[in-house]
């Protein structure tokens, strides 16, 4: 197998070679063809071998000039039928040239250069070895050119299939290697998204309640521990979301349980009481019929309420907030507002925040829009599906 191998490789580098090497079969079939005779083998007809192995020379350039290589050795052939009327040699190179036609050249090219071949030949052949048309000689003739150009074909049509197969392999293997690709985009946006929320959120709510208890340590101990107790147990809040969001990159798959635990909605309460303990008031109310969510729904509210509520707390210098979620029959409308200065939540519009948001909204088909309202304050509002799509992941 090596040895082949190495032998392809050399005749595709010495493309001259690999051309004319069929023409020393043919030259060797001939002279001992012409050596035969009725009853007993004779010296070989040495001047129709030099004129099969001269037929043959243009043999070398086949694949260079295909077609016109094809004439040139018709035409010798289709001379040496003509003179030398006592030799019955098949026309060997002419039959390599309409293949090597065949396989290089178009396919109307090479069925009409390949018909005329057949039909010249039986007609010389039959003229001048007096044979009929429809003889078993003549026939012979014209089956050996239609077919020498039908494998030719065939040849081609596998050929250009395999091409057509890499090349679609080649195509699918890019197209997974861009899907991979993506995925894993998407994958680390999401957990920078998931990061960016725990941390933002836990570390602003610890930030705020050590400030409480500074302030209270020597005017209001009780008060004071009361705040560290809810430092506590907001660092273990945080400790446990970040686990669980970094176990992510240990799981081998996404099996069912391996994204757990999961803020949902009804945790929402536990999420305000937080923000309550570190000084914002903040009222959550329902209104609708509220309904089962997709899960990727649920999460994606919890996020963008909690990273609202942690904009204002940072950004804002308000003292009360308002959540509300609105069922509606085939969306869920989340809105937090508060009673901050106007323009003093400018900023929080337009940092990691708001994108995070911006970007799990779109990632399940809804929408956020955020901005000053004229009265006051600062809105957020995002428009969510009740239930996602077969086509969203």
């Amino acid at each position: 197998m090596q040895v082949r191998m190495v032998w392809r490789q050399w005749l595709t580098r010495h493309d001259r070679v690999r051309d004319v090497l069929p023409a020393v079969p043919l030259v060797v079939v001939a002279a001992a063809a012409t050596a035969v005779g009725t009853s007993e083998w004779h010296e070989p007809r040495w001047d129709e071998t030099a004129w099969t192995a001269l037929s043959c020379l243009p043999l070398a350039v086949r694949s260079r000039w295909p077609l016109w290589v094809a004439l040139f050795t018709l035409a010798g052939d289709l001379t040496l039928m003509a003179f030398a009327t006592h030799s019955s040699l098949v026309p060997a190179s002419s039959l390599v040239a309409l293949y090597t036609l065949a396989v290089l050249g178009s396919r109307r090219t090479a069925w009409a250069v390949g018909a005329a071949a057949a039909v010249a030949i039986t007609g010389v052949y039959a003229a001048t070895h007096a044979e009929s048309l429809v003889g078993g000689a003549s026939l012979l003739r014209f089956d050996f050119a239609i077919a020498a150009t039908a494998l030719g074909r065939a040849v081609r049509s596998r050929r250009d299939n395999l091409v057509k197969a890499r090349e679609r392999a080649v195509r699918a293997e890019r197209t997974q290697e861009e899907e991979a690709r993506r995925r894993v985009t998407e994958e680390r946006v999401r957990i920078a998204r998931d990061l960016h929320d725990v941390v933002a959120h836990h570390i602003t709510l610890v930030n705020a309640q050590a400030g409480v208890a500074h302030h209270l340590m020597r005017a209001n101990p009780d008060q004071a521990y009361e705040a560290l107790a809810h430092i506590k147990e907001t660092s273990r809040a945080a400790l446990d979301e970040l686990r669980a969001t970094v176990g992510l990159l240990r799981q081998p798959d996404d099996a069912p349980g391996s994204r757990a635990p999961i803020p949902r909605l009804a945790d929402l309460d536990a999420l305000a009481g937080g923000f309550r303990a570190s000084g914002l008031s903040v009222r959550v109310a329902r209104t609708g019929a509220p309904v089962p969510l997709a899960p990727a729904t649920e999460l994606t509210a919890y996020r963008i309420i909690q990273e609202a509520l942690t904009n204002t707390h940072k950004h804002a210098s308000a003292t009360r907030t308002e959540v509300v979620l609105d069922y509606g029959p085939n969306s869920l409308r989340v809105t937090v507002t508060d009673d901050g200065p106007s323009g003093a939540t400018k900023g929080a519009g337009t940092g990691h925040g708001l994108i995070g948001m911006r970007e799990r909204a779109d990632a399940i088909g809804g929408r956020v829009t955020a901005g000053p309202r004229p009265e006051g304050g600062f809105e957020v509002v995002a428009e969510l599906p009740i239930s996602l799509g077969p086509a969203t992941d």
